[in-house]
């Protein structure tokens, strides 16, 4: 079972599968090098990124990911302040402390190579690190996969390598939403025990909530963040951030306070009041990744806004304890991503964005659902809705970078929840597309979709938008 602290962690924008990713697998790189005693005779080290990677790498700071894991940094942990001028110090001096201690010359001309048209085999987030000694002899080489949210495959040689996630049994494991369906009507548990359950077959229950409740605090200071913080977003395209004057507005608005709502004091002056709030929240969130911020990973940082968005909705507007609902709900979020990561793709560079906000979307819809009462089919009915009608959603960043239209589409994909789970609540869980094959749907048609679709910057709106 994939566990729930491997579907949201802590990182850093702008992309889980193209800042996270690279920095993870050039950490791992330098790790197998400590481990097999190959550190101290390397003296030059060379990472080759393809694919997705090569062509929207430095739109998406892979260039600079890949400096700082070389140098041991962890997304979790690494200062977003401090590291482009890590980064940048490294290009200037081409000096790089392997692990943060082993010097090497580095030329990131020569060194880091960006191929914008060629792919490796199994995926199109592909990366080759290679290390030599004082000779120029080979030490050692090894190819990584960076196949979304943050999850990083090594190259096994099999042409097909897979996750190994946790190998601790778990009382009630599943695959597919089918599989969960059934342990909660065999059991009499809601989703959120079934995953709580599993959870804790690894730790404490007491860890898992203490663990739940850290990452709702990350979210809350990326939102603080976000709406406190006007300006223009970098990477040259001159997009202005907007969650923070919204907000001001939102507050200058007395039918629309957001406290005077939360206290049942809303005007019926505008009955769409808690919408602009939750559009609010995900632009916050996204802008903060844009910026390289400090973002939860939810189930990708380019879909990051989503689920944050609908849970402030569900703590600020829901009435109950609000440690009980953050808990609940990102455990069923949690296990409908499990769902998606096993059995299809969370990668925009492998089936568009219709994985990455398609899936957040989804996740939120069932977790909104669950919180607000509904039954284990009535979740798994909002999931399917929330997928369903993401369906053929393209991947185009313009500039290669996590902007446009990812800010805004984070905002609509959280509306799309909120609407997919109260559709769901009408109902009483029957319906003709089960969630297991609208995720197979959108498997195949990633399949279909042109790679230029995929998070290459060659399709779409990436190419009919003119950068300044």
């Amino acid at each position: 079972m994939v566990s729930v602290f491997e579907l949201f962690t802590v990182g850093i924008g702008p992309s889980s599968s193209h800042t996270v990713g690279p920095m993870r697998a050039a950490k791992r790189f330098v790790e197998a090098l400590t481990a097999s005693d190959l550190l101290r005779r390397t003296r030059r080290v060379r990472v080759e990124l393809f694919g997705s990677l090569g062509a929207t790498g430095h739109g998406h700071g892979s260039d600079r990911a890949v400096l700082w894991g070389l140098t041991g940094l962890d997304p979790e942990t690494i200062d977003t302040g401090a590291a482009p001028g890590l980064a940048q110090t490294i290009k200037e001096t081409g000096r790089l402390r392997l692990g943060g201690h082993h010097e090497v010359a580095f030329d990131a001309g020569e060194d880091l190579v960006m191929h914008r048209r060629r792919s490796l085999p199994f995926h199109p987030n592909g990366m080759t690190c290679t290390a030599w000694d004082a000779d120029g002899a080979e030490v050692l080489s090894r190819t990584y996969y960076s196949i979304g949210g943050g999850f990083v495959l090594d190259d096994d040689g099999s042409g097909h390598p897979t996750l190994r996630p946790d190998a601790t049994p778990v009382p009630y494991p599943f695959r597919t939403a089918g599989e969960l369906l059934a342990a909660c009507e065999r059991e009499g548990l809601s989703i959120a025990e079934v995953m709580l359950a599993n959870e804790a077959a690894r730790s404490s229950e007491a860890d898992v909530r203490e663990g739940l409740l850290h990452l709702w605090e990350v979210m809350v200071a990326c939102v603080a963040q976000g709406t406190t913080t006007p300006g223009v977003l970098p990477g040259g395209l001159k997009v202005r951030r907007r969650a923070a004057d919204l907000r001001t507005s939102l507050d200058g608005r007395h039918d629309v306070d957001v406290a005077a709502v939360a206290r049942g004091e809303v005007s019926t002056a505008d009955p769409l009041a808690a919408l602009d709030w939750l559009t609010v929240w995900a632009l916050a969130v996204n802008e903060e990744n844009a910026s390289g911020g400090r973002i939860v990973t939810a189930p990708t940082n380019g879909a990051a806004g989503v689920i944050p968005a609908v849970l402030h909705y569900a703590v600020t507007f829901l009435p109950g304890p609000t440690e009980e609902t953050v808990v609940k709900f990102l455990l069923t979020a949690g296990a409908i991503a499990a769902i998606y990561q096993q059995t299809a793709s969370i990668s925009g560079a492998e089936v568009g964005c219709q994985g990455e906000v398609g899936t957040a979307c989804s996740m939120a819809a069932g977790a909104l659902a669950a919180v607000l009462g509904g039954t284990p089919a009535q979740v798994e009915n909002a999931a399917e809705i929330g997928m369903e009608h993401h369906l053929g959603l393209t991947c185009d960043p313009v500039g290669g970078l996590v902007q446009i239209p990812c800010i805004e589409r984070n905002a609509v994909g959280a509306v799309k929840a909120v609407t997919a789970a109260r559709l769901a609540l009408h109902g009483d869980g029957r319906h003709t597309v089960s969630l297991d094959k609208v995720i197979k749907t959108m498997m195949e048609t990633g399949a279909d979709m042109k790679i230029k679709y995929k998070e290459t910057s060659r399709g779409g709106l990436a190419v009919n938008i003119v950068e300044c």
